[in-house]
């Protein structure tokens, strides 16, 4: 019994469980805020490759030449 209660007051005492909460809820929001960016990122990239597109499409920059 008393080495049941040693380990358990070393459980309570020890810090390492909450740290790794810690940083996984850490990660989780740098995930969060990287895959946001990344998908802001390739939406206003598809923008300007549509913008550019209607551009030429529109002026005819180059002859036989369209974009889809």
């Amino acid at each position: 019994m008393k080495k049941l209660m040693t380990m358990a007051r070393q459980f309570r005492d020890e810090e390492n469980g909450a740290a790794m909460v810690e940083y996984s809820i850490l990660i989780g929001i740098i995930a969060a805020a990287a895959i946001t960016a990344i998908i802001g990122i390739g939406t206003w990239v598809t923008g300007q490759f549509s913008g550019l597109c209607s551009t030429l499409n529109t002026q005819q920059a180059v002859a036989g030449v369209t974009c889809q």
